[in-house]
Formats: structure tokens, sequence, C-alpha cells
């Protein structure tokens, strides 16, 4: 026992790496994932067909090779050439990554809702932002709540690829310990770590979901 305490400093130190590009991917990627959601069922042609072939793209490729190629490639690309830190580098690929996941569920949910909608709030004089905040995006929510959640505790778990750039997260600091110390013990206390954050998120978006279930009702 007093040999798990001791190592719940350094894991606790990484944690708290998975759970900072955790939120910050968060915040990011479900704003652009919305954006882009609206981009894709524009009436702008052009636009829509360039965030379809974004979503293809950034869905179709590793996540890893997109972390490699942000962090080693990008500063070769021309015009472009930007060399950013290990951690920019992990909030950028996850970011872009995870936007266009979130926009596919969320372009989903938008089109879930019943066109009756829009035509009502037309009559009402209504515009589109204006449909879209006050009608459409409420009951989008109900919709795409579970697949959200899903992609939400995916997340954390995709957190351990930035290994790739040696940054201290827990899984990497685990491997530390485990390399160190010759035992297995650091995966498993890592392991309870992983599943203590995937519960909290579990049960928050269940307490959503019946949140939203009782509107229904």
């Amino acid at each position: 026992m007093d040999y798990v305490i001791s190592m719940l400093g350094p894991l606790s130190n990484g944690a708290l790496v998975t759970l900072k590009l955790f939120f910050i991917t968060l915040a990011l990627s479900v704003p652009l994932g919305l954006a882009l959601a609206l981009a894709r069922i524009s009436r702008f042609k052009a636009l829509a067909r360039f965030v379809e072939a974004y979503i293809w793209l950034m869905r179709g490729t590793p996540l890893m090779l997109q972390l490699l190629f942000i962090y080693f490639a990008l500063p070769f690309v021309p015009v472009i050439g930007v060399r950013l830190p290990d951690f920019p580098s992990a909030v950028v690929a996850f970011a872009l990554n995870y936007a266009a996941y979130f926009a596919e569920i969320f372009r989903a949910g938008i089109q879930s809702v019943d066109r009756g909608q829009y035509e009502g709030a037309k009559v009402l004089g209504l515009s589109y932002s204006q449909t879209m905040r006050r009608i459409v995006l409420p009951q989008m929510v109900r919709t795409i709540l579970p697949p959200v959640s899903n992609e939400t505790i995916t997340l954390v778990k995709d957190t351990s690829l930035i290994y790739v750039l040696a940054l201290n997260d827990l899984l990497r600091a685990a491997r530390g310990i485990v390399q160190r110390d010759f035992t297995t013990t650091p995966f498993v206390v890592a392991a309870a770590f992983y599943l203590l954050m995937t519960l909290v998120l579990t049960w928050g978006f269940n307490r959503l979901e019946k949140r939203y279930a009782r509107y229904d009702a």
C-alpha cells in the first residue's frame, strides 16, 4: 500500500496533463464542430464540399499520424512552415480531429429535427440564425447526447496518444515508474485513474440524458 501511495504524486501530475488536454480539446472542438456541421449543411455547395473533404480526411487518418504530422512535418510545409511546441501541437491535432467527429454528430442531430419546425419558424418570422438558436439546436441536444457521450469518453482514452510527443501525461508517468521499478502495478493504478475519469463523465451524461428524457415526457 505504501508503494501505491508513493506513486500517486507522479501519476496525479500526469493525470493533470491528461485532464488539461481533455478540457482544452473539448472547449475548442465542440464549437468548431458545430460551425463545421452548419457549414456542411449550408446552401453554399463549395463550402459544404470543402467541409465534407476535411471531415473525410480527419476521420480517415489515424489521430497519431495527425499528431506526428503537426509536430514534425508542419514546419516543412510550404507557406505555413510553423513549428509548434509539443503541447500546443497536441491541442491542435486533438481539436481538429475531434471537431470532425463532433461535426458529423451535430449534423445528424440538426437533420433529425422535423422540417415542419423550420416551416413553423419561418411563418413566425424568425431568421435562420434565430431558428437554429431557439428551435433546432435545443432539440438537437437531446438527440446527440449518447454519441457525444461516447466521443467524450473516447477522448479521455485517446489523450494517452500524446506519449509519442514525450509529454508527461498519465500513461507516460506510469510507464516511467514501470521501467524504473520493474513492476506493472503503476499500470493498474493508471487504469484506475482512467476508470475514475470515465466514471465521472458517464455519470454526468446519464444525468443529462435523464433530464432531457423528463422533458420529453
